[in-house]
């Protein structure tokens, strides 16, 4: 029996952890084929590769990101393989599952739950006496009637009898170049009502050697990037310091993502990780959704901001783990204004990443079923996302998604942390003010339908800078920023730059001459290496004092090293005693025989 096992990623690099589950679960019985494609992949092509694999069953995984797109698919290979056992399984069709049967005709059977044995034992009934009713956690229909028919619900297994998912020689070439996402650990112990972990109850864990076992298998296998995708990695103190050490000791140059929750990290964890975490090793997904009050109670979120905003700080401070935070737009009792409460709160502790997602309604949990409750109305597909409720208009998400879009591609992204840092912290009455007017400029300029490249990122914050024109703006250190953030973007010497005030020849010769002497380097090698620019203030008494002060202005001499390193910033000062207009005709304003 030819059995595939698809589903359709998010992206490319993105690996699928539960068919190479199912497909490890198999082994011994049944050969599995494991066919990969994302979102993006146009549906006739997925079809057409699934149709060339000949298939006797086709199992599909199913989450909101790629229900919609894997329904079209289905479709198609029902009219062209009308003999095939079609399967859908997966958190988006585990719940609902009679609604999703009755609406999918072209399904034969849905696993529901945690999958491997039920889809093991539905291999063997289709391959055997097609008795389905044997099967626990599955829904199928019977001969020649539409109704569905669903088991009674499987026990949870053994997660120590599951066979490793991470052994298949096929996977070892990409390992490099992907995502490998692991657990150690199945359940959560929070119920919070937005969420489907919620739903089951405890937690369960793998037998410790066999983790070790198998991350030092990737390791060794050349995997970069592994993601733990357990809900609550530190939930069991011992287990997870144990597992840190391990990483520690075994790492390679190998990152490992973890999603915590911040407010129940110990202090001795802390400062362990703080000694000892290599770093850019690890990396923490903190989820805070709300810092108000009553929200966190209609959730049944048990969260403690103060511990929270310890554990934050402290990691920050090591300066060896980045984090990214994040919050949930459109929760219970949480209007415009008090999310932009919770979003300065969060933005105050300046994660390296702030993730602003809005609420979804997922089937199977109790902020779905109490939707009436709140007033919410929300997409009635996938991803479910909320479009109103009794304290948060439509009005006002539209005007929030234009501060993630901006968010998105100015703090996360890390394009400009200078000017960033200074808007936020020093121009703007909060960050989440700034984010905003921005987002709105955006969007009246009509940019967020169309694409940018690095360039116009720097441009469109600058007109946005000149048309706001907010009180406080020091126009002289906000562009002296952007250059040095837009000099600092670059692997290579830029060829341009987006601004007009250029040294001439004469001014960039002779700062060439003045940069090698003070840098002990050849003007030959510098020439090729090094982007000269000048700003009106004195660069050292910023970055110390946070003060402008003209008394001196500043070379830059940006240094390129290619792609094995990032550019470096040599900022010297240029006294300039006989006042800023003196020695206009040499670099930067230096006179004849100045020092620096």
């Amino acid at each position: 029996m030819n059995v595939v096992l698809a589903t359709l990623n998010a992206k490319y690099i993105h690996t699928s952890l539960a068919l190479r589950y199912l497909k490890a679960y198999c082994a011994g019985e049944f050969d599995v084929q494991i066919a990969e494609y994302t979102i993006k992949d146009p549906a006739m092509s997925i079809a057409a590769d699934l149709f060339g694999r000949k298939p006797d069953v086709i199992g599909f995984s199913c989450y909101i990101w790629n229900i919609e797109e894997t329904i079209a698919v289905v479709d198609m290979l029902r009219k062209v393989l009308p003999d095939v056992k079609i399967v859908l399984g997966g958190p988006e069709v585990s719940y609902d599952t009679e609604e999703w049967m009755a609406r999918l005709p072209a399904v034969d059977f849905i696993v529901m739950g945690e999958g491997e044995e039920t889809f093991r034992d539905l291999l063997r009934e289709i391959s055997g006496d097609r008795k389905y009713h044997f099967v626990f956690g599955l829904a199928y229909r019977k001969e020649g009637q539409a109704e569905a028919v669903i088991t009674p619900g499987r026990p949870k297994l053994d997660l120590n009898a599951i066979p490793s998912p991470h052994r298949f020689p096929e996977d070892i070439p990409s390992l490099r170049n992907r995502v490998v996402y692991f657990e150690t650990s199945r359940g959560c112990p929070f119920s919070c009502q937005f969420c489907l972990s919620s739903i089951e109850v405890g937690v369960r864990y793998f037998d410790m050697e066999r983790v070790k076992s198998d991350l030092l298998y990737l390791i060794d296998s050349g995997a970069k990037l592994i993601k733990f995708v357990d809900r609550t990695f530190n939930i069991k103190r011992e287990y997870a310091m144990e597992i840190f050490q391990f990483l520690i000791d075994n790492h390679r140059g190998c990152v490992f993502q973890f999603e915590i929750t911040a407010d129940i990290m110990r202090p001795e964890v802390l400062d362990f990780l703080a000694e000892h975490a290599p770093p850019g090793v690890f990396r923490f997904e903190i989820g805070v959704q709300s810092t108000n009050d009553p929200t966190n109670l209609a959730v049944q979120r048990r969260q403690n901001f103060a511990k929270l905003t310890r554990t934050v700080t402290k990691i920050k401070e090591s300066g060896k783990i980045d984090q990214h935070l994040d919050l949930i737009a459109g929760l219970p009792h949480e209007d415009y204004d008090t999310f932009r409460k919770t979003f300065n709160d969060v933005f105050a502790l300046r994660p390296e990443e702030l993730q602003l997602g809005f609420l979804k309604m997922l089937r199977g949990t109790g902020l779905r079923r109490d939707a009436g409750k709140y007033g919410y109305v929300y997409m009635e597909r996938a991803p479910y996302e909320m479009l109103g409720s009794d304290v948060m208009p439509f009005s006002d998400i539209v005007r929030i998604k234009r501060v993630e879009d901006v968010l998105e591609k100015y703090w996360n992204a890390h394009r400009m942390d200078r000017t960033m840092e200074y808007l936020v912290g020093r121009v703007y009455p909060s960050p989440f003010d700034f984010f905003q007017r921005f987002g709105d400029y955006w969007e009246s300029r009509g940019w967020s339908r169309i694409g940018h490249q690095l360039e116009d990122l720097f441009v469109r914050i600058w007109s946005f800078l000149e048309s706001d024109n907010p009180q406080g703006l020091d126009r002289d250190a906000a562009f002296a920023l952007l250059k040095i953030d837009y000099y600092l973007q670059h692997k290579y010497k830029p060829r341009k730059t987006w601004w007009e005030d250029r040294l001439d020849k004469k001014e960039w010769t002779a700062g060439l001459k003045w940069a090698a002497e003070r840098l002990g380097m050849e003007e030959r090698e510098l020439q090729k290496k090094a982007s000269l620019d000048r700003i009106p203030f004195d660069y050292g008494v910023w970055v110390q004092e946070g003060r402008v002060d003209r008394s001196a202005g500043t070379a830059l001499v940006i240094l390129y090293s290619g792609e094995e390193a990032p550019p470096r910033l040599a900022a010297l000062p240029l006294p300039r005693p006989d006042g800023p207009a003196a020695g206009q005709d040499q670099f930067m304003g230096m006179g004849k025989g100045q020092e620096t």
